[in-house]
């Protein structure tokens, strides 16, 4: 979690570029005239003619088994209150971002200018035919409540408010998990829930529907415990009502064995928890500041289990965990509806989920290699992959049981696959490398500071806690662009290499470059000299261990970047060649690329070695390289000098590692169409699964593709990465974005966590 964002950079993100945070494109080719007629006059008449004749056919020639409305009113917008429609759409966008890549759901956001219960579901109800499901969205109660059971009493799509039911549904998975571990029987426990709006409420009923007892929960809103002796009771809130004796929050809290909030900060405190029965179990769910601290929970008792709505502490109570999964599945069977049953499916595959042994990349993510089931591990973490093929499946076969669905899986392994090909899981890489990079921060040097956006750059990895950044260049400069940007870096450390005070720190780093190239040209006037050039300075920082990562290049060519780097810090041992690659998150997952930026026409056995180097970094990140080595020819069918460089470097690399997936030569729409490679060359391991590593014969054509990619495909980039390299240096390119930037400091500290 973040520990601030600026209301100018929360305003910037929102406003530059494109504004808004989503957007709708095409899905068919268009360039030509035939096409446009096919997918408007006149050839969109025949698919209107079919669903004429079968209305369900519009499930077969649109987007609307794949597209969920998010419709709000805005009058209980998170944390803001009744902010209206308008100042509700940004949310609702946030909330069809989440929906698209957590489980490759389209969205459109609708804000709708009704408070009126009747005039909002009519309109609702209006719009419907558009959707294959509504997701409504911050609409306050008691109003949230009828709206929802009318709409799904009247459509049959599914329908889900997930300020109700998210909650309820993952905070349900972590009660039962709880439970087990304190070894308790959810008939007998006693509940306390503190809040009575929308998701108490549904929190409520579905703990009713996993096995509490009616009379063993408590509910209390602003004015004390809901007694049934109180005056105006009317709905969920007589449904709850209580005839035990108690008034108040500590009366209610003695002797429980569960609490939930729902409500606000700092309103219980250490003795209540300490007033509860053995093993007791706290879910302070309230965001940003919990009902009591974790830090005073967890010192108020040995025997607690406790869980919050933040990410900075064990057992977050998150919504993403569900609703983009539960939608998934839905959808996919055309279910009419989202009910109890479903829900309880998602519960249970949830809770289940915590207790299977937890993936390599997730324990690399949190950077805990501790993570298993148990009191500080009650629910998975919202960055696991498995989390759409446990729940989404388990909701549609739950639909399929309880006879809601309109259509029926017949191959639920294959299902289980076509999910994980929909999101391409290695796209999580970026998410991932930052969870594990807030971990455990590393200082970072950045040798280009008299530019705003490394600037920018260093004030946002330094407030998301990634790494602390270490400024190199003139200190009155770097201060008159933190004031002229209004960039919140007081305490950030900036260093001068020209300054008469680090006169003493060159000439030290000086006589050790000396040492190391006096045999080599210098002389040691020179290598004292350069330690005023900020990359010799930086570099001689992360080869003394005062930093732990450089990062230079984008005011100046790639060489003049390198040179210091290879010269200072040199090689990974046993490393012949240092290599550049790029990563790329794409819609068919993360691809490296390599060489990009380094090796200008490497032999076949140099680009053995590259391959073998390129395949320890992509198993780093628990990403099983699949290597494709490139060219204009298939096995053969071209017989040139690159093309037979590739293939034996191919012959070599499966000579001396027979367990690497690797094949070549190969041409590049091949080496990423399994589909095409198993008609054509079914022989070959990546017909079995498509490429993700791509291998170059030459600096040339490996340049050109990557700067290529990134021009004409919007893709997420980190590059270009060094590998080979002793430490973590890394090279950015001319004119790259914060965004980049940012992704580039996020590698070099995982890189540091791993080098060390």
């Amino acid at each position: 979690m973040a520990k601030k964002v600026s209301k100018k950079e929360a305003l910037a993100y929102h406003a530059e570029g494109r504004p808004g945070k989503i957007e709708v494109i095409p899905t068919k080719k268009h360039s030509s005239q035939r096409e446009l007629s096919l997918a408007y006059s006149p050839g969109v008449a025949e698919p209107c003619i079919q669903i004429d004749k079968k209305k369900d056919d519009v499930y077969k020639y649109t987007a609307k088994g794949n597209l969920v409305a998010v419709i709000s009113n805005g009058t209980a917008v998170l944390g803001l209150g009744n902010i209206g429609p308008e100042a509700s759409k940004p949310v609702m966008e946030g909330k069809g971002l989440l929906f698209k890549i957590f489980a490759d759901i389209d969205v459109f956001d609708i804000e709708v200018d009704a408070t009126d219960v009747d005039k909002f579901v009519e309109t609702v109800k209006a719009i419907s035919p558009t959707f294959g499901g509504i997701n409504l969205e911050d609409i306050k109660a008691p109003e949230c409540f009828e709206i929802e059971e009318r709409l799904k009493a009247e459509l049959d799509i599914p329908i889900m408010h997930d300020d109700q039911h998210g909650t309820a549904i993952i905070s349900s998975a972590a009660l039962l998990n709880a439970l087990e571990i304190a070894k308790k029987d959810i008939s007998k426990i006693k509940v306390v829930v503190n809040g009575a709006g929308a998701a108490a409420i549904s929190c409520s009923k579905l703990y009713l529907a996993l096995g509490v007892k009616k009379e063993n929960l408590v509910m209390l809103d602003s004015k004390g415990v809901i007694r049934n002796n109180r005056e105006g009771l009317e709905g969920n809130k007589e449904f709850f009502a209580t005839n035990r004796r108690c008034e108040t929050l500590e009366d209610a809290m003695k002797n429980a064995d569960v609490f939930l909030g729902l409500s606000v900060a700092n309103i219980v405190s250490t003795e209540m928890v300490q007033s509860m029965a053995k093993h007791p179990i706290v879910f302070a769910l309230a965001n940003p500041y919990p009902e009591i601290s974790y830090k005073d929970a967890m010192n108020s008792r040995d025997d607690i289990i406790m869980a919050t709505g933040r990410s900075d502490h064990p057992n977050q109570v998150n919504n993403v965990l569900g609703f983009p999964y539960i939608f998934r599945g839905a959808m996919d069977v055309r279910a009419t509806e989202i009910n109890e049953n479903m829900k309880l499916a998602a519960v249970k595959a949830i809770a289940n989920l915590a207790k299977e042994t937890v993936l390599d990349e997730v324990s690399l993510a949190y950077e805990d290699n501790t993570l298993a089931f148990g009191p500080e591990y009650i629910i998975p973490k919202p960055l696991d992959p498995r989390l759409i093929t446990a729940v989404a499946p388990a909701v549609a076969m739950s639909a399929v049981r309880t006879g809601v669905a309109k259509e029926e899986i017949s191959d639920w392994n294959k299902y289980r696959e076509s999910l994980k090909k929909r999101l391409g899981l290695d796209n999580e890489l970026i998410r991932t490398l930052t969870a594990r990079a807030k971990r455990n921060p590393k200082k970072v040097v950045f040798a280009e500071a008299e530019h705003y956006k490394i600037l920018k750059a260093a004030q946002q990895v330094k407030e998301d806690e990634i790494a602390e950044p270490i400024l190199l260049g003139r200190r009155q400069k770097i201060l008159d662009l933190i004031e002229e940007f209004a960039l919140e870096m007081d305490d950030v450390c900036i260093i001068d290499p020209k300054e008469i005070k680090q006169e003493d720190k060159r000439h030290e780093y000086g006589d050790i470059f000396w040492q190391k190239r006096k045999r080599k040209g210098i002389t040691q006037f020179e290598a004292r000299k350069l330690m005023r050039e900020r990359n010799y300075y930086g570099s001689m920082m992360v080869e003394m261990g005062d930093a732990d990562a450089l990062i230079s290049g984008i005011t100046r060519n790639y060489r003049a970047t390198v040179k210091p780097a290879l010269e200072v810090i040199g090689k990974e041992e046993g490393v012949n060649n240092v290599v550049g690659m790029y990563i790329m998150r794409t819609k068919k997952g993360t691809l490296f690329l390599a060489d990009t930026t380094i090796n200008l026409d490497p032999t076949a056995e140099e680009i053995a070695d590259m391959s073998i180097l390129i395949a320890k970094k992509v198993k780093q990140f628990r990403i099983k390289p699949r290597i494709a080595l490139l060219s204009y020819s298939n096995f053969g069918s071209t017989r040139t000098k690159d093309s037979e460089k590739m293939a034996k470097a191919a012959a070599i690399l499966k000579e001396e590692n027979p367990n690497l997936v690797v094949d070549g030569e190969i041409q590049g729409d091949f080496a990423l169409d399994a589909e095409k490679m198993q008609r054509i060359f079914p022989f070959s391991p990546l017909a079995e699964e498509s490429a993700n590593t791509l291998i170059f014969p030459n600096l040339s054509s490996g340049n050109m593709a990557y700067k290529l990619i990134q021009e004409i495909a919007e893709v997420d980039s980190i590059g270009p990465v060094l590998v080979g390299m002793k430490k973590p240096v890394h090279i950015l390119q001319l004119g790259c974005t914060v965004r980049e930037i940012i992704n580039m400091v996020t590698l070099s500290v995982v890189d540091a966590q791993i080098k060390r």
